[in-house]
């Protein structure tokens, strides 16, 4: 009846009301049913955002949101839609995918990103079409108008290069340096090109050239130039990832530790004390970009940053990737810091910077941006290698993921037999689970077709079991006798360096790696097969792309320069990804910034620094930046609509007014009307610690004066740092499973697939010590060592609302972070090896003294200490090493002028730690580790802080705090006004550790008030005390 009355659209009939569809079909009672079933008729809203990368190349970020009832029983689990993009006379379709729709996920928003070659000449429109796989009329279009569409310039071509000579390492001259370079006979051509340039000269230079090209080299150069010619010169080398920096050190460290002073080559920590110290002396100073970012922001206040003479800048393509922002601030900083310098003239040593890359499209415009001429700039084409290496690129169909890694297993052992059958092989999959999977297939293929195994000429198949016997996983024994090896993130580091031993040794050909651990791995290969090119994101809940930095990294690892005369890479990949792909890694790779979502914390740190001191000053901020330079270049990339003069000072005015209108309403600064901006409270916390700006308003706003420790911990959990703990597939079940047994239970709106969940649930089980899988121990790790500053920071906002007990529990929580255990727990249960069993006999031993501090361990006798702990030789030196490291601390404290407190009046009060010691008998070393925790479940040395309390217990009233740390001894001065009323009060000294339980001491301190000189005097006092 309906399709008779065909007057009326399909597409108007949601539109309805019940009444009217009855009215329709003529029969009333049905209005109700139809209205139902149309509106569970399958439709989504769509809306794009369009990006263009290059002037052949658009993103389309494509947001679907389900417009209709899902009901399992009529849609079943999934309902499958085809994404089609079609050109606009709608003949060619440009791009295909699936998208499928889950029914517990049918009510949220999704969004899908994929590129669009763009046609030339520019079509006026495209249409995206999304049309149901079963449900006829099932389709939604938007079409995409190019009409206000700006498309970036064309990139300048890249760098020629030249057939020169090969130069051998004697051009160095001195042979302290050519003794650098042993087992190298030359240089290669794209090292011999820029040899001049670097180490000849100083100006700024930049080199970009494909991975595995021996970059590395090209930095030494301009490193060895330094040593040569400036005897007080400083360099700092910058990766944008720890692991880089790990590689890098290591090597370094050993060469040129050959030509240096012992500890002249550092790699700093990421705590900002020991590291100033590093830095002031030493030469070679090796880090991440973050680590510099927190220790150059303050750089005016630090001499040892202002003595840095050249600044290596590894990596850079990763501008345009998740640590791009901090590279760019840390760079524009350097740029900064050397304009300075230029301008304080000749007496002051001038700053050189050095960036290292990957081919880049806009690389003059990187170029110009650090201040490198046209002349010392070397962006070589991807194409150009020192060694050839051959990409091959294999498509799969298979919609699902799981089908296409299953789909890829056969052809993945053909490519190796084929291309690399005698040679070193690496393989790169998506997840730890599938690296163990691939690498059981591989020898089961090889096995079934009775052709021999993965093993190196001449290895012996009985050699080879002795040594997987010592392997811990029982899966890699099996397989490592085939010549097979896997890793993994969570592997033990004993079973992963001997399989690493095994690889270069040759006795294992073919090495099978997730693609997270990409920069872990230092090993090169003659082939390299990467397994499928997404990941599973589990906060996102799909799959995502990996990074390109991260596949460029992979492809480069085909090259073994000194064996090799080319290398193999074969891409497996999803049918719709290849054509982006290949244009993505044949061509340079154009950077855009993302400095404009990251903006905020930056600028809180500037305006503590007092860089930025108002509107003006943010603008100013911003044009030094790399995001300045591409916003005229690219404007529609960063929602810019035009490139004139006006447009950009509008956008840029926009952009500063908007982060700093943000920081003010999170409290971390304060605007005039003038456009002036001071720092605030907050956001000089948040700028010392190095914290979001966020995550200090959440903390400031949660925060009560009754919070206790599960509160705290709470807050701690749900800090903007843990939003980028990754989430695998199948992790919500675990952590489900894992918060079942928890001590505290789970918010009610907590959601599983949220990284701040994980962080909590993971707290918990450190605090309980539960046994976790390998990936979920290491992503616990990097709680447990995040967990520290944050703590640090909310112990100082609570004490700037002067509350005592929340501040307490705060430190308490410290306590038990640093140790792994909860504050009820025993103390004794903190020392390595001691289980309950020992616990409950050191209760039960009666003797003079009952035992029970970390203390009373130390003074029994050995035969009756022997007798409680029963423990083997080894682990009682690990006691023994607890025991004595537990901080024994005398403290004394006196106020000053005690007999003359007035109310109102400031007190001052000194007081004194001492660690109880024989420092004659201690050498300088010994006396250096004093204060090193022992903390066996910490992931990284900590050293003991201590902070120091005065309040009042009964008014909850917190007076004065300092944080210290403690060699042997320590003086500290507080100061606090005294109470308003007269009379008799009894304070509380606190001596609390931030790493240790059960060593927190407290006295109690009498202090007598007397009557003020007059109440007008009091009432003066008492506004200066509130102001």
């Amino acid at each position: 009846k309906l399709e008779r009355k065909s007057d009326i659209e399909w597409s108007r009939y949601a539109d309805l009301t019940p009444s009217d569809l009855g009215e329709l079909v003529g029969v009333p009672k049905m209005g109700r049913t139809l209205h139902k079933l149309v509106h569970q008729f399958p439709k989504l809203e769509l809306s794009a955002l369009i990006q263009p990368i290059t002037r052949s190349m658009l993103r389309v970020e494509l947001t679907l949101l389900p417009d209709f009832q899902y009901d399992v029983k009529v849609h079943g689990y999934v309902q499958l839609f085809h994404i089609l993009v079609e050109d606009a006379n709608g003949e060619n379709i440009l791009y295909h995918d699936m998208f499928s729709l889950k029914s517990s996920e049918a009510e949220d928003e999704h969004s899908v990103v994929f590129t669009v070659a763009i046609m030339d000449p520019l079509p006026p429109s495209y249409f995206i079409r999304v049309t149901s796989d079963r449900w006829l009329h099932s389709e939604s279009v938007l079409p995409v108008s190019f009409n206000a569409l700006i498309l970036p310039p064309k990139f300048p071509p890249p760098t020629e290069l030249l057939d020169l000579q090969p130069l051998p390492p004697t051009a160095l001259g001195e042979p302290a340096l050519v003794k650098l370079f042993d087992g190298v006979s030359e240089f290669n051509p794209i090292q011999t090109q820029t040899f001049h340039e670097l180490f000849k000269t100083d100006r700024n230079t930049l080199v970009c050239a494909a991975s595995g090209s021996g970059k590395t080299i090209c930095a030494e150069f301009a490193i060895l130039r330094m040593l040569v010619t400036d005897p007080s010169g400083k360099c700092v080398y910058v990766a944008p990832r720890t692991e880089i920096a790990e590689g890098v050190f290591a090597d370094w460290n050993g060469r040129f530790g050959s030509i240096l002073k012992a500890g002249q080559v550092v790699l700093l920590t990421g705590e900002t004390a020991p590291d100033l110290r590093l830095l002031a002396e030493a030469k070679i100073v090796i880090c991440t970009a973050k680590q510099w970012d927190a220790l150059s922001r303050r750089w005016r206040q630090r001499k040892a940053v202002q003595a840095v003479s050249l600044f290596v800048v590894d990596d850079l393509h990763f501008l345009g990737g998740d640590a791009g922002p901090v590279m760019e601030v840390i760079i524009s900083r350097m740029r900064y810091i050397s304009s300075q310098k230029l301008q304080r003239g000749r007496d002051s040593a001038q700053l050189r910077i050095v960036g290292l890359s990957a081919p880049l499209a806009n690389g003059r415009e990187v170029g110009e941006w650090m201040g490198v001429s046209l002349k010392s700039l070397f962006n070589f084409s991807p194409k150009v290698r020192p060694l050839p290496i051959e990409i091959y690129f294999q498509s799969f169909d298979q919609s699902s993921f799981s089908g296409r890694l299953m789909a890829m297993g056969k052809p993945v052992y053909n490519a190796i037999m084929r291309h690399s059958a005698r040679k070193p092989a690496l393989v790169f999959v998506p997840s730890r689970r599938q690296a163990q999977l691939t690498a059981i297939d591989l020898m089961t293929y090889r096995e079934s077709l009775d052709d021999g195994s993965f093993l190196g000429d001449g290895v012996g198949v009985h050699d080879v079991a002795i040594l997987a016997e010592k392997l811990k996983e029982p899966a890699l024994q099996q397989v490592v006798n085939a010549g097979v090896a896997f890793v993994h993130s969570g592997m033990v580091d004993a079973d992963l360096e001997r399989i690493m031993q095994l690889y270069r040794d040759g006795v294992v050909q073919v090495l099978v790696c997730p693609s997270d651990l990409c920069w872990k791995v230092q090993e090169r290969a003659h082939m390299v097969i990467i397994m499928g090119t997404e990941t599973y994101d589990g906060r996102e809940r799909r799959y995502v792309d990996y990074p390109i930095t991260d596949l460029i990294h992979m492809i480069g690892k085909a090259s073994r320069q000194d064996q090799d005369s080319s290398g193999t890479c074969a891409i497996f990949c999803h049918t719709p990804k290849k054509e982006q792909l290949k244009k993505l890694l044949y061509d340079p790779l154009p950077i855009e910034s993302h400095l404009d979502h990251y903006l905020h914390d930056n600028f809180n740190s500037e305006i503590v620094t007092k860089t930025i001191g108002s509107m003006q000053d943010g603008v100013d901020y911003v044009t030094w930046t790399f995001l300045y330079r591409r916003l005229a270049k690219n404007p529609n990339y960063y929602n810019l609509q035009g490139t004139s003069n006006v447009h950009l000072s509008e956008h840029l005015s926009e952009m500063v007014e908007t982060v700093l209108g943000d920081l003010e309403e999170s409290k971390c600064c304060q605007m005039t009307d003038d456009g002036d901006v001071t720092p605030l409270n907050l956001g000089m916390i948040a700028a010392y610690y190095y914290i979001q700006y966020t995550t200090i308003e959440l903390v400031a706003s949660s925060v009560t004066a009754k919070t206790k420790i599960r509160g705290v911990m709470e807050i701690l959990s749900a800090a903007s740092e843990f939003a980028s703990l990754p989430i695998r597939h199948g992790e919500e079940k675990a952590l489900r499973v894992l918060a079942r047994s928890l001590t505290h239970k789970l918010p009610q709106s907590a959601q599983f697939h949220d990284s701040n969940t994980k962080a909590l649930v993971l707290l918990q089980c450190h605090f309980s010590r539960m046994a976790l899988s390998a990936d979920l121990r290491n992503d616990q790790r990097t709680i447990i060592g995040e967990s520290v500053p944050l703590i640090q920071a909310i112990v100082d906002v609570i004490s700037s609302n002067g509350w005592l007990k929340p501040a307490l529990a705060a430190m308490e929580l410290s306590q038990m972070v640093v140790q792994g255990l909860w504050n009820k727990d025993h103390v004794l249960k903190q020392i390595p090896h001691f289980t309950k069993d020992i616990i409950d006999r050191c209760d039960a031993y009666e003797g003079e003294e009952p035992i029970e501090s970390v203390f009373d361990i130390l003074t029994l006798d050995d035969d009756v200490r022997n007798d409680l702990l029963r423990l083997p030789d080894d682990k009682m030196a690990d006691v023994a090493v607890f025991c004595n490291n537990y901080p024994n601390v005398d403290v004394s404290f006196e106020i000053q002028d005690a007999d003359d407190v007035a109310a109102g009046d400031p007190v001052t009060m000194v007081v004194k730690l001492e660690r109880e010691i024989e420092e004659e008998e201690m050498d300088d070393e010994e006396v250096m580790q004093l204060g090193v925790v022992s903390a066996p479940l910490f992931p990284k040395e900590k050293r003991e802080g201590w902070w120091i309390v005065v309040g009042d217990t009964k008014t909850n009233s917190l007076l004065s705090l300092k944080r210290i740390s403690l060699q042997t001894t320590q003086q500290v001065m507080l100061e606090f006004l005294a109470p308003e009323e007269a009379g008799d009060y009894d304070l509380t000294l606190f001596c609390m550790s931030d790493s240790y339980l059960g060593c927190d001491q407290e006295y109690s301190i009498p202090l007598s008030v007397a009557v003020g000189e007059s109440d007008d005097d009091d009432d003066d006092e008492s506004e200066e005390s509130d102001a």
